[in-house]
């Protein structure tokens, strides 16, 4: 079920069906209503034929028309859409939740087990589908093309996690030996290796230099890797004709954005997800305040860090990047206005108020094509490289 999907007719035959997926198994709970004890099954992962003999087993059990709706829901989370897909494929109508939106019992906090899982949130599925919306968020599901455009910039960011893992452990061996750890790591490496010595003019031991031999292989393997998707990402804003790839070329035309964070903004947040709100645009990038009221005491206890942690830190880096390169803009000068004094503390408060209000004039300049006020627009094609915009179909 998509978020558009209706709520429930009371007079409406439902199956409920809540699934805890882990890599080994799937965790099923069903039930008729939140009062109903619910029936807990279990298959194996994947095992969609299991899944569809459990459902058809549940109606029975519950003594519902083969026919009769079933409404199921899981937890976001790195099995992704397919399951999502599969299941409407096949008749059910099914929600993906946004776990940070499931509210918590304070007091089984502690006690967590697939099958409690289970249970939990069928019931809390059950009141959503009868109508209490605020129970849970749903996360908002891409289509397919939208969903294979994310791996190039999501397999960048592996890589290179794996590269600054690689770096590291390259100068911990070396720091090991007592020798030089802040070395290039560049085509003269092997070199380098070959004739440096330890403190008490040794060779670097065998085992050793295989070990720093080995993984600077890796370390060339990966940059060629990093450097042929860089490549192909250029290429595709640079030739690719789609909505996306528009939204992409009119944030890199203001000064201070780059060819990674144009690419993730779009392709995480703007690019086909629908925001009615600047307060739901905030709220899902995690940039709104935690506000704490209770006996008489009322504070803000920061931003709440829902959503994606990786696209709240690339907001707050483009921030600083635009205090950096767009001095003069309305928003530059609001920041050095409230949180030009002295003090890092203001200074880190600041750049979060400025990500939020960054993320809401970049929302507006994409949908209605106003520009943050005071904005340095440049050419979008100079960010990857071009002296002229390319021709029709280059």
């Amino acid at each position: 079920m998509s978020a558009t999907t209706s709520h429930c007719n009371i007079s409406q035959k439902v199956l409920y069906m809540a699934m805890e997926l882990s890599t080994k198994k799937w965790m099923l709970a069903f039930s008729t209503g939140p009062a109903r004890d619910p029936r807990i099954r279990e298959v194996s992962a994947c095992d969609i034929l299991g899944l569809k003999r459990e459902i058809r087993s549940a109606l029975k059990r519950f003594e519902l028309p083969e026919d009769s709706l079933v409404v199921s829901c899981y937890e976001a989370g790195r099995d992704g859409f397919w399951i999502h897909r599969c299941l409407q494929h096949n008749g059910i109508e099914n929600v993906i939740i946004d776990s940070a939106s499931i509210e918590q019992n304070r007091r089984r906090k502690k006690i967590k087990t697939d099958r409690i899982d289970a249970k939990k949130m069928v019931r809390i599925l059950c009141r959503w589908h009868g109508g209490e919306t605020d129970v849970l968020r749903t996360v908002c599901v891409p289509s397919e093309e939208d969903e294979d455009r994310r791996h190039l910039h999501r397999e960048l960011k592996t890589l290179k996690g794996d590269r600054t893992r690689i770096i590291n452990r390259i100068r911990a061996i070396l720091a090991e030996l007592g020798l030089n750890s802040q070395v290039r790591l560049d085509a003269r490496f092997p070199d380098w290796l070959a004739g440096v010595t330890l403190w008490d003019g040794n060779p670097v031991p065998p085992n050793a230099r295989v070990r720093l031999e080995q993984q600077f292989v890796r370390l060339q393997n990966l940059d060629a890797e990093i450097i042929d998707l860089e490549k192909e990402r250029r290429d595709r804003i640079r030739t690719e004709e789609s909505p996306q790839a528009d939204k992409v070329r009119k944030l890199l035309g203001l000064k201070a954005i780059g060819t990674t964070s144009s690419w993730l903004l779009v392709h995480e947040v703007f690019g086909w997800r629908r925001f009615k709100s600047r307060r739901q645009l905030a709220s899902f990038t995690g940039l709104v305040g935690a506000p704490f009221d209770s006996g008489g005491m009322s504070r803000e206890q920061g931003i709440t860090k829902a959503g994606n942690k990786w696209v709240r830190s690339v907001i707050v880096e483009v921030a600083w990047m635009w205090l950096r390169y767009q001095p003069q803009s309305a928003l530059s000068q609001w920041y050095r206005r409230r949180f030009g004094g002295p003090g890092k503390r203001m200074k880190k408060i600041g750049i979060v108020a400025l990500a939020r209000k960054l993320v809401i004039a970049l929302w507006r300049y994409l949908e209605k094509g106003i520009p943050p006020e005071g904005a340095i627009l440049v050419p979008w094609y100079t960010k990857i490289h071009l002296r002229k915009p390319p021709a029709v179909g280059e």
